[in-house]
């Protein structure tokens, strides 16, 4: 005779008991599994479930989607953009790792992540939300934050909450566009979308798009603002005044206070890296001006 109990079949035991000290597993006997087709079924159910819960958690801003990982979370607060260039000794997984703790226990609310290594590293450390992306320099495209899909695809295995693209009007690989890219990484991946702009052009289509929230990151980088100097103050205001969706500011972001008056002009949240991680481009600084100092003296 068999007890069924929270939709699991157990055998009702026999008085016959075992040896002492000698488990099931011990004396050969396997446990009371589970059928395999009602083991496919419940994880057909589970995938289905938490599907459904990722899409959720994107149309709501992406609360619930885990620890710490919903766009809100990231609202009037830093995030610490934690990484390093490729030659760098701080170019390591476990490096990164380290100081994207070390800014979520000094209160980052959240960490801007290159690379799946490095994302999968972080996200073994922290609780906070991930903004993970991808550069990747491809011939003959100037685009290179998150380019392709098979990039965010990576970094959102590898971890991240959300995905930076590169969402300037700037032609992409192999006829993809912004929106297609959004569009795929919604339906496929269940992830949140930030759209790195470099003006209010760019911005208006990504929103359009169905970007998530937007970032000033590319302001200054690109042919059509190459004549500007980060931060941008004014594209932010723009994006605040214009856009319904949250506003980023990133780049050149160099003080507190810098950051405290990008949060004045409306700002979801700011992103700082270089002026917090860049070591190598700090000391290079530097150096560069003692040794100007000295050879003027001289």
């Amino acid at each position: 005779m068999r007890r069924f109990r929270r939709g699991r079949v157990y055998k009702r035991r026999s008085h016959k008991r075992h040896p002492k000290g000698r488990s099931h597993k011990a004396m050969g006997v396997p446990s009371d599994p589970l059928p395999q087709v009602a083991q496919a079924a419940s994880k057909e159910s589970v995938a289905r479930a938490a599907s459904e819960e990722e899409k959720k958690c994107r149309r709501d801003g992406g609360q619930g989607m885990g620890a710490g990982s919903g766009i809100e979370a990231l609202r009037g607060g830093l995030v610490v953009s934690c990484q390093a260039p490729a030659d760098s000794p701080l170019h390591e997984p476990s490096v990164i790792a380290a100081i994207a703790l070390a800014s979520q226990n000094q209160g980052a609310v959240g960490v801007r992540i290159d690379t799946p290594a490095h994302v999968a590293a972080v996200r073994q450390r922290v609780q906070v939300p991930i903004i993970g992306l991808w550069k990747r320099q491809l011939d003959g495209c100037d685009v290179y934050i998150t380019p392709q899909f098979q990039h965010a695809a990576a970094i959102a295995q590898a971890g991240a909450d959300i995905i930076a693209i590169d969402a300037t009007l700037r032609p992409r690989p192999d006829g993809e566009t912004v929106a297609s890219l959004i569009q795929k990484i919604h339906a496929d991946l269940g992830k949140p979308v930030m759209a790195d702009v470099d003006t209010l052009e760019s911005a208006i289509a990504a929103a359009a798009a169905g970007a998530d929230l937007v970032g000033t990151t590319l302001y200054g980088y690109t042919a059509e603002t190459r004549h500007l100097k980060p931060p941008g103050f004014d594209l932010l205001s723009q994006l605040c005044k214009t856009l319904s969706i949250p506003a980023i500011c990133e780049g050149g972001i160099a003080s507190p206070a810098m950051a405290r008056t990008a949060l004045d002009l409306g700002a979801f949240s700011v992103v700082v890296g270089t002026a917090i991680t860049g070591i190598d481009l700090q000391v290079k600084a530097y150096c560069e001006e003692l040794r100007r100092d000295s050879a003027a003296e001289c």
